[in-house]
């Protein structure tokens, strides 16, 4: 996983169905490439503070902003590149080995998070510094 870089990380779109009684979005099947094994969301996040700031050495995860807007800053070790999510029905799946930082909440915004393992404290990589020791091993 020390390999991936951020042109692995995917925006997916979530199939939805929307006639006059609203929207209905759906995860299903294949849509994501794991098995959810843990799901948690963030929420009231002031607007001045930001989530994250951290990489994963082995966990799949599928970002969707249900509510609001928030800003995914994603680093490979060499390049950089952030991403506003914004829409219900668009996800961002980051794949192990990739540091990333949520930030600029909207106010009302809510995180969904799905992921490929329960939480694993072995599994984080929190320090910028040894995520670029770890990218370069």
């Amino acid at each position: 996983m020390k390999n991936k870089t951020i042109h692995d990380i995917v925006s997916i779109s979530i199939p939805k169905v929307h006639d006059k009684r609203g929207a209905l979005a759906v995860i299903e099947g294949d849509i994501i490439p794991f098995k959810i094994e843990r799901v948690y969301f963030l929420y009231d996040v002031p607007s001045d503070a930001y989530r994250g700031g951290h990489a994963h050495k082995e966990l799949y995860q599928f970002i969707i902003p249900l509510s609001g807007s928030f800003e995914v800053c994603l680093k490979d070790g060499v390049q950089e590149k952030t991403i506003l999510l914004n829409k219900p029905n668009k996800g961002l799946l980051i794949v192990p080995g990739i540091w990333r930082e949520i930030d600029n909440f909207s106010s009302g915004a809510v995180c969904l998070v799905l992921a490929s393992s329960k939480f694993n404290e072995e599994d984080y990589i929190r320090n910028y510094d040894d995520f670029l020791s770890f990218k370069q091993s």
